[in-house]
């Protein structure tokens, strides 16, 4: 598949939120505009269009001219950092963008011949806030829009898809959820805590926050931990889970399979002290 940039767009006055910093609230612990990072993660080069602070990778910055000056404004800024002819175009407000959305319309534009690829949300609107483009058709599209008006400041992002051809992408509709007001930071933050879930958004926080990028085995540990509580004691299991941890983290370059290892071990140590305590193991007299 073709490389990609990507230009996240992360300014705007939040004036529906009161004000706040809304990149920066978090949902499920991480910061809008990380997770919105997080789904991207494999861009080239990630633009973002806002004001600088601390993020979960490395990013370039840039600003729209005016300050203020809307959405359109600042697509533009971030275009003049593209390098790649596809670029992928996101708002810093998708709690729920993850990276198989990112894939399916970077494929979908690459299927065709169409100048741009948006998500449609669950009620048919296009989101060209989270779309994929071909960067010379976007370039120009804001060139004639630039031209017409006389200024890109204050336009509405909507007169892009009448300068582009379009191809249109259905796909999880909680991906183009967006957050512009508390009720919805509150909806969203109830929705990561739903039980099928949570294990997955806990894990991807809890590796963002330390630094992780190894591949968790979710099934796998939650067995070792099962074996652990069962067959010694049930604080045995995060004091197991931590050592086999340790113990991977011991195995440079080995990564998940060093995991596996660690926890098979474990496992097996703790059955067998299991079959002790229920004189069931080999040595039973």
């Amino acid at each position: 598949m073709a490389a990609y940039d990507a230009v996240v767009l992360a300014g705007g006055a939040a004036k529906r939120l009161g004000g706040a910093d809304k990149p920066a609230v978090r949902v499920g612990g991480r910061a809008l505009l990380d997770r919105v990072l997080a789904a991207c993660a494999d861009a080239g080069r990630t633009v973002v269009v806002g004001g600088r602070r601390p993020t979960v990778r490395p990013v370039r910055w840039a600003r729209e001219e005016p300050p203020g000056g809307g959405p359109v404004a600042a697509l533009h800024a971030g275009m003049r950092c593209v390098s790649v002819d596809t670029v992928l175009v996101l708002s810093a407000d998708l709690p729920f963008l993850g990276p198989q959305t990112v894939r399916r319309l970077r494929d979908a534009l690459g299927a065709g011949t169409a100048e741009a690829a948006f998500l449609v949300d669950e009620d048919g609107r296009d989101q060209p806030l989270v779309a994929a483009y071909r960067t010379e058709p976007l370039r120009r599209a804001l060139g004639l829009l630039a031209a017409e008006y006389g200024s890109l400041a204050g336009l509405p992002l909507r007169l892009l898809s009448h300068e582009l051809d379009l191809v249109r992408v259905d796909t999880d509709p909680f991906a183009a959820f967006d957050c512009d007001t508390w009720d919805d930071i509150a909806a969203a933050r109830t929705r990561i805590r739903e039980h099928g879930t949570v294990l997955d958004e806990w894990i991807t926080a809890v590796k963002d926050e330390l630094g992780i990028e190894l591949d968790v085995d979710t099934t796998l540990l939650l067995a070792l931990a099962s074996d652990a509580a069962h067959g010694v004691a049930r604080p045995a299991a995060p004091l197991t889970t931590f050592l086999v941890g340790y113990a991977a983290a011991g195995a440079a370059g080995q990564g998940e399979a060093a995991v596996a290892e660690a926890a098979a071990k474990a496992s097996a140590l703790a059955r067998r002290w299991e079959e002790e305590a229920d004189g069931s193991g080999p040595d039973a007299g």
